[in-house]
């Protein structure tokens, strides 16, 4: 019971049985009537004619190129069963002559297809579109034999109408060709096949496009916000309708806030409009870092007779940021840095297939040392990743491409650019330009077409076009590439943007800014030390960086080599463990008092830090070569359990934003340390001995705010615990369960070694497990997992309503488990 016609249907199916006299027939058929007219009308203010179905399982699965396998008639019954999200490539195995070689982190490549039977029955008068959220990548979608479409670029989404391809009679087969056999084609780990979310969207042939509904505050004052919508309605029936546009506005405590309704329009068969609609919003809630308030449009839209012919919902923020030359960035009145971290889209053992879990363990981290940026280097990302950086109150830089009409690789997207970028920015844009948390679009990563000055400027000027058009509230950047190599600040590129942004070297920035101080100026990619941070924190028209990288990530290890398959450089590791780069960065970067203590065996740190980076005595690398490469070793340990047991000299550092930190070593006091000038590391040579490491912050008002270290004894037992006890059984549901190798205190044991099996019984699913290393080959999906650092995890999820257990095993050790609960 869609719509009228199908209840008139119904209704008239009731009569049918009926044998009765002629008057009473008419009596009968009257009542009938009147029920029809009640129950339409009901229909017409009560149905939502848009049904998304999502379409996560019973895909059929071949990682290979068979022929025919795109044709209505194959048999694909012996194809591997798979659900969706799915990255085939992640399972491995790790090869040393993987195509794609480190930059993909030596994991497989090629072609394989999925085949998924459709149970709906197409209706008439409905419009029927297959919705991709990622296909790694140079993808083909055919219906019962019938191309629909083909897109090169993999991180895009993609939706077609199927809607004339499609049988009354059935079946209804849908088959996707993904294409990963160019590799290395991205950078740096992609993924193989359908890795992101797959849905059928049903609508009526007056519908609203992929990305037609556009929500932006254009006035906000403490007392009232003005709500502008923009509604593409295309009309794909033979004949003219007469449409309307009901919005309804909710508040973030779900309460409704405002409603209208827009004069009847009329859309000419074929054609597509842009229907107005404004809201006013009193004592507007804005969107912030610190409360991160989000509404709801929810959007109508009408026939002439009141039919509801489709409708969309809409989350949206209401929020004022802008970028100021003179003083860098604002929100909603504040002015403050931009503490960010770039990431690239693998999410570590479940590769780029990663569940929204996974996302919200690291974002939540990072936010809770004080990142409040995001890049998305260098892709699209996911839309319930940005749904996520919405709620969580995280800024984003949604970045385009990382390549125009120059190749990085020999086949990567430059050789689809020319054809394909206008369409690939349009889609992105009128996806994602609803989401608060965005406030930068970046047009490209260190676009090596800057070389030649006539060809970019033309690119960046079709994109620029392209992104106002589509949304005039955000500003443009890009990530300069060694602007001062190609004169970037002196041929005219950087000044096309709206905010000039520039990868590393933040003292040329700086120049540029103070040689045009009309530039806006923003570090789109910097590296860790202390000496990069500083330009950026004093330098009031910085509006802020972005560290390469916030978590490690597979790839990029093609400079590295064999057998290294990650880059180690984020502020967390791959399974969203805090490293020690994230704790110095922790006591810069955080507004609440902080202290990490960790002991430094550099002999060399028995002195003042005087490195000029402020860190543990790393060496101040050049820009490409501090990122791009194996960082030297530096003796930075989380434990005080030495190889040595015996006395020796070592160095306790602490990393604090505390202007006191006292340390004690076995309960004795070694002195108090006020903050350094550049808040570097503060420092105590001790002989060592065995127990307890303390630092504690000594500031008037600050009460428990300390850290410690504890030498460690034999391993006993492993000790197991989950980040979250209860677990969802969705794709996007998991969570990690973390083991330690401990000795009988609890004291992990940084030496062991040991190999731990995890096992799951109950109404739960082992997913993976992994122990962050940059070396160790074992596939993703093993049950065994070698500890490192004395430290291992398993990656779980539930399986319906129930309980289960996680359990982990290694010979010589007490076994350890942790009891979870499922929800279905």
């Amino acid at each position: 019971m869609r719509n009228r016609r199908s209840m008139i249907r119904w209704v008239s199916d009731l009569a049918g049985p009926f044998r009765v006299p002629s008057r009473a027939f008419a009596a009968h058929m009257a009542i009938l009537g009147a029920l029809t007219t009640s129950l339409a009308a009901i229909c017409s203010a009560q149905a939502a004619p848009r049904v998304v179905t999502q379409l996560p399982d019973g895909w059929h699965f071949f990682q290979g190129d068979p022929e025919g396998a795109e044709t209505l008639d194959l048999d694909d019954a012996a194809w591997q069963v798979v659900s969706l999200p799915h990255d085939w490539a992640i399972a491995g195995p790790f090869d040393r002559d993987a195509k794609a070689a480190g930059e993909n982190g030596f994991l497989p490549s090629g072609v394989a297809w999925y085949r998924k039977r459709l149970t709906q029955t197409p209706q008439p008068g409905r419009r029927y579109f297959i919705e991709f959220d990622g296909i790694m990548e140079r993808s083909g979608v055919w219906v019962n034999g019938r191309h629909v479409g083909y897109r090169p670029m993999g991180y895009i989404g993609q939706r077609y109408d199927i809607t004339r391809h499609l049988r009354t009679d059935g079946p209804n087969i849908i088959a996707v060709r993904a294409d990963t056999s160019a590799a290395p084609s991205s950078r740096w780990y992609t993924g193989s096949g359908i890795y992101r979310h797959v849905r059928l969207i049903e609508t009526s042939d007056v519908h609203i496009p992929q990305g037609g509904a556009y929500v932006r505050a254009t006035m906000i004052t403490e007392s009232q916000a003005t709500i502008a919508v923009s509604t593409d309605i295309h009309n794909a029936a033979a004949d003219a309708t007469g449409v309307t546009v009901e919005l309804v506005v909710t508040g973030p405590d779900g309460r409704e806030v405002a409603r209208t309704i827009t004069p009847v329009m009329s859309v000419a068969a074929g054609r597509t409009v842009a229907v107005p609609a404004e809201a006013a919003l009193a004592n507007p809630r804005r969107w912030d870092i610190g409360d991160p308030a989000l509404y709801r449009a929810a959007i109508r839209v009408l026939g002439a007779d009141g039919t509801v012919l489709d409708n969309e919902d809409v989350r949206f923020g209401v929020r004022e940021a802008r970028f100021d030359p003179a003083t860098g960035f604002w929100l909603n009145g504040r002015n403050f840095k931009l503490k960010g971290v770039a990431l690239h889209h693998d999410g570590g053992a479940v590769g780029a297939a990663v569940p929204l879990a996974v996302w919200r363990q690291r974002l939540t981290a990072l936010k809770g040392q004080g990142v409040n940026a995001i890049r998305t280097a260098h892709n699209v990302p996911s839309p319930e990743f940005l749904d996520l950086t919405d709620e969580l109150g995280l800024i984003v830089m949604d970045e385009l491409f990382d390549q125009w009409n120059v190749a990085k690789t020999p086949e990567d997207y430059h050789l689809f650019f020319g054809d394909w970028h206008k369409r690939d920015t349009l889609d992105m844009v009128r996806r994602d330009r609803n989401h608060p948390s965005i406030m930068l679009w970046s047009a490209g990563n260190e676009i090596h077409d800057t070389a030649y000055p006539v060809q970019a400027k033309a690119a960046l000027r079709s994109i620029l076009d392209i992104v106002h058009a589509a949304d005039p509230s955000r500003p443009v950047t890009m990530a300069l590439f060694r602007p001062n190599v190609t004169k970037d600040y002196d041929n005219g590129l950087a000044d096309m943007l709206d905010v000039v942004g520039q990868n590393y070297r933040e003292n040329e920035l700086i120049a540029a800014s103070r040689q045009n101080p009309k530039r806006s100026i923003v570090g789109t990619e910097n590296a860790h030390n202390r000496s990069n941070w500083v330009p950026v924190r004093d330098y009031a028209p910085f509006s802020g960086m972005f560290l390469w990288t916030g978590v490690d990530y597979l790839g990029e290890a093609n400079r590295s080599g064999w057998p290294n398959i990650q880059s180690p450089s984020g502020l967390l590791d791959r399974t969203g463990r805090q490293k020690i780069s994230g704790m110095e960065r922790e006591s810069w970067w955080s507004e609440r008092p902080v202290v990490h203590v960790i002991r430094n065996a550099d002999p060399a740190a028995a002195g003042p830090a005087t490195d000029g980076a402020g860190g543990p005595n790393q060496p101040v690398l050049p820009t490409m070569i501090a990122v791009a490469t194996p960082k030297p070793k530096v003796a930075l340990f989380d434990d005080w359990t030495p190889d040595d047991p015996g006395p020796h000299d070592e160095t306790i550092e602490v990393y604090s934003n505390c202007r006191q930190v006292e340390a004690l070593l076995n309960g004795r006091s070694l002195g108090t340390l006020p903050i350094n000038q550049d808040a570097s590391p503060r420092r105590w040579s001790v002989r060592y001995v065995p127990g307890e490491v303390r630092a504690v912050c000594r500031d008037a008002g600050v009460v428990d705010v300390s850290d410690n270290l504890r030498t460690a004894g034999k391993p006993v037992r492993i000790d197991l615990r989950a980040d979250q006890s209860l677990v969802g059984s969705n794709f996007d549901d998991m969570t990690y369960v973390r083991a330690r190798v401990v000795d009988a205190k609890g004291v992990t044991v940084p030496s062991a070694t040991h190999r731990l099996h995890f096992a799951v019984r109950g109404a739960g699913s082992l997913i993976a497990t992994d122990n962050a290393s940059s070396v160790d080959h074992t596939p993703f999906p093993s049950h065994e997992r070698a500890v490192l650092d004395g430290v291992a995890v398993a990656l779980v999820r539930g399986a319906g309503a129930g309980r289960f257990t996680v359990t982990a095993t290694a010979a010589g050790l007490k076994s350890g488990a942790v009891e979870l609960r499922s929800e279905k």
